[in-house]
């Protein structure tokens, strides 16, 4: 099952939606929008930078920036990322599911609560942090307002303190933080690859800066994606799990089904699952198109949705991400006089009652009609997570290709930040308050 890589995609529970020869019948479409893909000239060919990890992130550019956040490390107590959406979700999906001390890596920026953000200011001047705080402001031109906002409260309260250290990563070229450290108010800056847009940067500067801080080898996470790249290469669908996959969501899009679920029996995939989110959300979701990406955490969620899934319309279908091995061990033990009455599990690891949660569900939804995939992971390791992450960039970039959208841009972005410029008074934007003598209310 894993034999070139350290994922594998399980198809079985498909049948009868997506078969294999419904999914051989698109070959040809397959085969030119790879083609296209590849040489750039498909729809947002010019951000296709993250196709070849290994040229992206070279061996010396991994090892420098590896370095360079060890010693970042060494010489602070906390890492802030200040960034939201691409700038920052790769990085935390990679961090809580892999980081030994997750905690080392604080967020700001993804929300503009008031709430949120004191608590955290005050949180970064405990006593307890002598060695100070690191910021990494993370937005291409620096004009994200709620990254931006959360970077000038950041570096007013702890801009001038002994200890604190601000690294920029930012376009090479323009913006607003490009020209500070242009005019070296801050001097530590990366760069935002041009080729790669925010949502496919996890493996770039912009993610593996903050993945390299928390401890993680970013070494065997860009050696996963290269070596999952080089396998993907192939356009044969049948033995291409980036390519079925990207297959037969669109098959069960086309038969109706609207929402995919992403499901996971592993808490530390939480995160992953949001920027999972992301990718697939703001690569597909424009010219009234494409699923609606939602996730689930099981078992937890089987007792507050599993009814709806298992019962409720059928609008959606399952792609779960299971982790095959490498868990700690866990045996339950067997009780006297069995009390609990759970002695019929006695001598079992807890990651095999785990297992056999999914087989059971997947099973029991499949039979209430909601068909599924998987994505099997060998362990959960940097390298596993490498080949993974890069998985769902090439799915998700040949499934929006197929569909005929765009999938490396988000021109639906710009709607809500327009509007709230305007009544902000933002500069170049036409002012205009809200008109509160029109907003209709249900009282009680």
């Amino acid at each position: 099952m894993f034999d070139r890589l350290p994922i594998a995609l399980r198809t079985d529970y498909l049948e009868p939606n997506v078969t294999r020869k419904m999914v051989t019948s698109t070959a040809d479409h397959l085969k030119l929008v790879d083609k296209q893909l590849r040489a750039g000239t498909c729809r947002g060919g010019k951000m296709t930078g993250w196709l070849e990890p290994a040229l992206a992130m070279p061996d010396a550019e991994v090892a420098a920036l590896a370095g360079f956040a060890k010693e970042l490390a060494a010489s602070s107590d906390v890492l802030v990322l200040a960034g939201i959406g691409g700038s920052y979700l790769g990085a935390r999906a990679v961090i809580e599911a892999l980081a030994e001390d997750a905690d080392r890596v604080v967020y700001a920026g993804q929300n503009i609560s008031a709430h949120y953000m004191t608590g955290l200011l005050e949180e970064l001047k405990r006593p307890a942090r002598k060695k100070g705080v690191a910021i990494n402001v993370i937005s291409k031109k620096g004009d994200t307002t709620e990254t931006m906002i959360a970077f000038r409260l950041l570096s007013n309260r702890f801009g001038k303190s002994a200890g604190t250290k601000i690294i920029v990563t930012t376009d090479p070229e323009s913006g607003v933080l490009r020209r500070m450290v242009e005019a070296n108010v801050y001097k530590a800056a990366f760069e935002v690859p041009e080729r790669i847009g925010g949502r496919y940067s996890v493996l770039s500067p912009v993610g593996l800066l903050p993945i390299a801080y928390a401890g993680i080898d970013i070494k065997k996470l860009v050696d996963g994606a290269s070596d999952c790249a080089a396998l993907c290469k192939n356009v044969d669908p049948l033995t291409n799990p980036a390519h079925f996959y990207a297959v037969a969501r669109n098959v069960l899009d086309e038969q109706g089904f609207s929402i995919e679920l992403l499901a996971s029996f592993e808490p530390r995939l939480h995160c992953f699952a949001e920027w999972w989110k992301q990718l697939f959300g703001e690569s597909h979701g424009k010219e009234h198109t494409g699923l609606f990406p939602a996730s689930v955490d099981y078992t937890t969620d089987l007792h507050s949705l599993g009814q709806y899934v298992q019962e409720g319309r059928r609008i959606l279908f399952e792609t779960f991400v299971v982790v095959d091995g490498g868990e700690p061990s866990l045996r339950m033990k067997r009780l006297k006089g069995n009390p609990d009455r759970l002695n019929y599990l006695a001598g079992k690891e807890v990651s095999y009652i785990n297992r056999i949660a999914y087989e059971a569900t997947s099973e029991a939804h499949r039979e209430g009609g909601v068909p599924s995939m998987t994505v099997l992971v060998k362990q959960l390791d940097a390298y596993s997570l490498g080949a993974l992450i890069y998985f769902f960039e090439l799915s998700c970039a040949i499934s929006g290709l197929m569909l005929g959208v765009n999938p490396f841009d988000e021109p639906g972005v710009v709607a809500y930040k327009n509007r709230m410029f305007e009544l902000l008074g933002k500069p170049g934007h036409k002012a205009r308050s809200v008109d509160t003598s029109k907003v209709e209310y249900v009282s009680f």
